[in-house]
């Protein structure tokens, strides 16, 4: 049966999104839970490792996920990998829906990460794929945005089901995952497959025909889809030369996309800013803050997390990705530094704050005052700048050939540090205390190294010429600037030659016959040494 498909890119988005939302569900399904009553008294308080596995559990399987991502879209293309990542969610749903102890809830939450793990890194590069250059941060940055929606409303969801008494408050609270991942699953046949993916798979006429749809109504002798698809005609013709395997994720430069596709994505979460979603709930035990006062507060943080995110949807094509990684790890290691040193000066409290085992300082009056302000404040900094940029880098820097296993490559850095921050960070809190903000702030520092003298900038090119940016020929990145993007100059050229797709497609044959000339050259030459 085929469906009648959306190409409004800003439509398609806030359905493939809903991806997105299911990761943020699950992060929050945990936030309003871990400090009631009902969920401590049938886990029977788990604490330091116990708890840590509890929270790493939906990383663990989004490692698997990731693993797995890149073949399966490579396979089945982008949308249809989103479709087969929402079973897995499914599955796991109804696991952690019918917990019965520590042991299926740990399953529950393994099952819906592998579910997180191939969404997180294939939506992005799905909205990637089909967005404008001009506007692929501000397509890309609404998978952020779903994220984060989902953690709002997850977050209240939790709230809501922590006044039902006894296990049916968790279980309720969990059940509602169900629905984001039926309404993906009812809309994903509505969208079109990505047009790289189908040139890639050599379905080249219902490429040009989705290209032209999303680009320019429909019209394939656009000036602009012949200067796009001849583009991305050169660049595949290019990488089909490029070794098999492994090796193409290191060669001629691609080492440096692989590492900073994997990095970006380690930094993100080694700033700590996840210790502020998890367990924002802790933290601001540590400031007094308890019971509902707690929660409604804890909540505050998430709503300020979507506003300030929705802020860069506006402006996140205009500003470029390098200046936000930078300055933006370095305000959020400041914060971390500040609540660090608050903390130092806080009372020890053996056994736990309010009897939870996992909270073992406190501080009163300014001081309590100064982390609830600076914890807000990086949450702010977060949303402006590394929650959605790292994303988006991401998304933006793989080759045609590689971009669903790099993607996934790059997945694997954020959930392999994802899983030691969520093991790590309650016994953290119970043995280095307030010494962990500070090792934080340190890695982001680290990090702001990094972004300044690895990532090229990536703003306002064709995911084509980005790979330019990375051979080993291209510019410093600290001389890279936004735009000037060569795809300018080649709708100019299509438009004064008169060029038409029949055109392009002649070039193309042109060029795979020199290219199999050259590698029959090569092969004589090989024979008769």
């Amino acid at each position: 049966m085929q469906f009648p498909k959306i190409y409004n890119t800003y439509l398609v988005a806030f359905i493939a999104t809903v991806g997105g939302m299911l990761f943020g569900f699950d992060i929050s399904s945990m936030s309003a839970i871990i400090g009631t009553e009902q969920y401590n008294a049938f886990f029977n308080k788990p604490h330091g490792v116990r708890q840590g596995a509890i929270g790493s559990a939906l990383a663990a399987g989004s490692i698997v996920g990731s693993v797995i991502a890149g073949p399966v879209s490579n396979r089945i293309g982008r949308r249809d990998s989103i479709f087969f990542a929402c079973l897995w969610w499914l599955a796991g749903t109804a696991v952690q829906t019918g917990v019965n102890g520590f042991g299926m809830l740990l399953a529950g939450r393994i099952l819906n990460g592998v579910c997180v793990g191939i969404t997180s890194s294939q939506v992005p590069v799905y909205l990637a794929e089909i967005a404008k250059k001009e506007k692929r941060g501000a397509v890309v940055i609404i998978q952020q945005l779903a994220i984060e929606w989902g953690i709002f409303i997850m977050y209240f969801i939790g709230y809501g089901c922590s006044h039902i008494a006894g296990p049916a408050s968790f279980r309720t609270a969990w059940g509602c995952q169900f629905i984001p991942c039926v309404f993906l699953m009812l809309g994903l046949p509505f969208l079109p497959r990505s047009p790289r993916w189908l040139a890639k798979v050599d379905r080249f006429d219902e490429a040009i025909q989705t290209l032209a749809r999303i680009q320019a109504g429909g019209d394939i002798n656009n000036p602009l889809v012949i200067a796009e698809w001849d583009d991305i005609n050169q660049t595949l013709t290019a990488e089909r030369l490029a070794p098999p395997g492994w090796r193409k994720f290191v060669y001629n430069g691609m080492w440096k996309r692989t590492l900073a596709g994997f990095t970006v994505q380690m930094w993100q979460q080694n700033s700590g800013a996840n210790v502020m979603t998890y367990y924002v709930v802790y933290i601001f035990m540590m400031a007094g803050l308890t019971g509902n006062i707690n929660l409604i507060s804890s909540g505050v943080q998430y709503a300020l997390f979507i506003i300030f995110t929705t802020v860069m949807f506006f402006y996140i094509d205009r500003t470029g990705r390098r200046p936000l990684l930078i300055y933006g790890a370095i305000a959020m290691g400041i914060c971390h530094f500040v609540v660090g040193g608050v903390l130092s000066g806080g009372q020890y409290v053996p056994g736990g704050v309010g009897g939870n085992p996992n909270v073992v300082i406190q501080v009163t009056g300014g001081r309590a005052h100064t982390v609830i302000a600076f914890c807000y404040l990086l949450i702010i900094i977060y949303a402006l700048t590394l929650a959605p940029v790292a994303w988006i880098y991401a998304s933006e820097i793989w080759s045609l050939e590689t971009r669903a296993t790099g993607m996934g490559i790059a997945a694997c850095g954020n959930w392999l540090f994802n899983f030691a921050l969520g093991l790590y960070i309650p016994p953290g809190f119970l043995n280095i205390r307030y010494w962990m903000f500070t090792i934080f702030g340190i890695m982001c520092f680290l990090g702001a190294a990094q972004f300044y003298f690895t990532y090229p900038e990536t703003c306002g090119k064709t995911l084509e010429e980005i790979e330019e940016m990375f051979s080993p020929i291209g510019p410093r990145p600290w001389h890279t600037k936004p735009g000037n993007s060569k795809l300018d100059a080649l709708v100019n050229e299509a438009r004064e030659k008169h060029y038409t797709i029949k055109d392009i497609l002649n070039r193309k044959l042109d060029r795979q016959s020199a290219a199999e000339t050259a590698e029959t050259g090569e092969e004589a030459v090989s024979k008769e040494v």
